[in-house]
């Protein structure tokens, strides 16, 4: 079974070819050995050319992707997660999320699939993303196969302790994705003053803060010098002073949110 790091690599919006080729190349050589993509994002080939192209083994990577909402019924997950796997170049998906509850997703038919995809070897793990508290215990309950991880938005400016209190109930991980709210931390005055503290970026304090609440982030980067300050974040120890100054943040700021948001639909 392979391990799944607290620190990987997103790659949501590296829609161009060289572009998701070469930062996912760099990310391997600088030390993530966890790549995240989606159907959505369409990259999943260029993901999967990357890994081929790494000197980095592909047996000690951890390669997560997410069905779209427009393929959640039962047939279309199915067929879908297989392509998925062709594409990114894998014989199994190390971890396959529900991306969005949305759509065509149905619980029954949906979650079905996933354990099917487990059973048959295609999938190792299942995770849900998006999802709130009450879909999540849902699909837990219905689920054969243990839900592996949730990926939602986290930061310090959007702390989700109700989703992080269920991940340690449930045990399961929660992954941030998002988790420098797009350097918005970096406009924090609280976030700033721990990085002058620490000689290091508002980035890098905001991964240290994630890991240290016990999630897993994946930010996304594009040049290899933001690729490699964000894998200095591991290096960073926040003291308590830190973690309190930073719990203490009272702005709540969702950077991903539209109408038919799962929870925005309560």
């Amino acid at each position: 079974m392979k391990d799944f790091p607290q620190l990987g690599f997103g790659t949501y919006k590296l829609e161009d070819r060289d572009e998701c080729v070469n930062a996912v190349t760099t990310a391997l050589d600088v030390g993530y050995r966890s790549i995240d993509t989606a159907q959505m994002y369409d990259n999943e080939e260029y993901v999967g050319e990357a890994l081929a192209e790494s000197d980095v083994a592909i047996d000690d990577v951890f390669v997560a992707t997410k069905l779209k909402p427009g393929n959640l019924a039962y047939d279309d997950a199915l067929q879908t997660a297989r392509e998925s796997a062709e594409r990114l170049g894998v014989d199994t998906i190390d971890l396959l999320y529900v991306h969005w509850p949305l759509n065509t997703y149905d619980p029954d038919g949906t979650l079905s699939a996933l354990d099917e995809l487990v059973d048959e070897g295609v999938v190792d793990h299942v995770g849900l993303s998006n999802f709130r508290p009450d879909q999540l215990e849902e699909a837990i309950e219905k689920l054969d196969a243990p839900v592996f991880a949730h990926q939602v938005e986290m930061h310090p400016l959007l702390p989700q302790e109700e989703l992080r209190a269920l991940a340690d109930e449930y045990d399961h991980h929660l992954v941030a994705y998002s988790p420098i709210a797009r350097n918005k931390v970096a406009e924090n005055d609280a976030i700033v003053e721990i990085a002058t503290k620490h000689d290091v970026s508002p980035a890098q304090v905001s991964l240290a803060w994630v890991m240290a609440k016990g999630s897993t982030a994946i930010p996304k980067a594009a040049s290899p010098e933001h690729i490699r300050d964000n894998f200095a974040a591991l290096e960073l120890e926040l003291d308590d002073d830190d973690i309190e100054t930073i719990d203490a943040i009272e702005n709540d700021h969702r950077i991903v949110d539209f109408d038919d948001a799962p929870w925005n639909q309560i």
